[in-house]
């Protein structure tokens, strides 16, 4: 599933084509996302791109006549194209620019999302939205914030810091990377972590996301960016996916648990 870096590369890639463009044509086809398309999306035909944001994994694009939320599931991708390539399998929405641009959305497994609003029905107040926790590289996410919210769980700090409604962004591949380099063990209890600990939560998940970004984002399975190329952030991965390789610190053998129904990588060395 693309993570924060990478539904950021993606935000950023789209961007400098759609603002200041007019949206000519809207398409779809028949086939049902995480929701089915709806008609309404055709609203934003003759609709003047402002904005294009990212708010956790999903991005709005503003425009003069409404919303377009999207998001791209598990294995979604958008693609600047040419007016006229022609649709590939899989290809289910697309937009059509005044600059003679495509701005279209492959995505294989249909778990991606679609929605328009009008202008009086701001997205960020959607269901979607309105209750997630603060953005990784935010004032309000700090070593207090987070010390206030481990303390109200129990569950394990790998678990904690990848709820959507404590921080967004922090997936399963990042997660494990973090904790790393925190020299947190993924099992402990929320509660149990220091407001120190905190501080350096805070400062590598901001550390580590950042440099995901710059190097555009991480390749695992089927991400690319809106240019089509691949991102190189996965050369840089320390313990996630490297299940009995040497810790690039201690030589340990590093180690995969199941937690939450996703695979935590690290080394029981460096993180007791």
């Amino acid at each position: 599933m693309p993570e924060l870096p990478e539904v950021e590369v993606t935000k950023n890639g789209i961007a400098g084509y759609l603002i200041d463009q007019k949206i000519t044509k809207v398409y779809f086809d028949d086939k049902s996302l995480r929701k089915p398309f709806l008609p309404n999306l055709y609203n934003l035909e003759g609709a003047e791109v402002r904005k294009v944001e990212r708010r956790a994994k999903y991005i709005i694009i503003m425009t003069t006549k409404g919303y377009l939320l999207l998001h791209l599931g598990m294995t979604g991708h958008l693609t600047v194209l040419d007016k006229g390539v022609q649709r590939a399998l899989h290809d289910h929405f697309e937009i059509e620019l005044s600059n003679k641009k495509i701005i279209r959305l492959n995505d294989i497994r249909r778990f991606g999302l679609v929605l328009y609003y009008p202008l009086e029905q701001s997205p960020y107040e959607s269901e979607y939205l309105k209750d997630l926790g603060p953005e990784p590289f935010s004032d309000e996410f700090n070593a207090e914030y987070l010390y206030s919210k481990l303390s109200r769980h129990s569950k394990s700090i790998k678990q904690t810091i990848t709820d959507n409604y404590v921080v967004v962004g922090i997936g399963n591949i990042y997660a494990s990377e973090v904790l790393f380099k925190t020299k947190i063990n993924p099992t402990t209890p929320a509660n149990k972590i220091s407001l120190r600990q905190c501080q350096n939560l805070v400062s590598n998940i901001r550390d580590i996301l950042s440099e995901s970004i710059n190097k555009g984002g991480t390749t695992i399975r089927d991400f690319s960016g809106a240019d089509g190329r691949l991102g190189y952030f996965v050369q840089n991965l320390n313990v996630y996916g490297h299940k009995n390789d040497p810790c690039p610190v201690c030589g340990h053998k590093i180690v995969s648990i199941i937690q939450g129904q996703r695979s935590t990588f690290y080394c029981p060395n460096c993180q007791k």
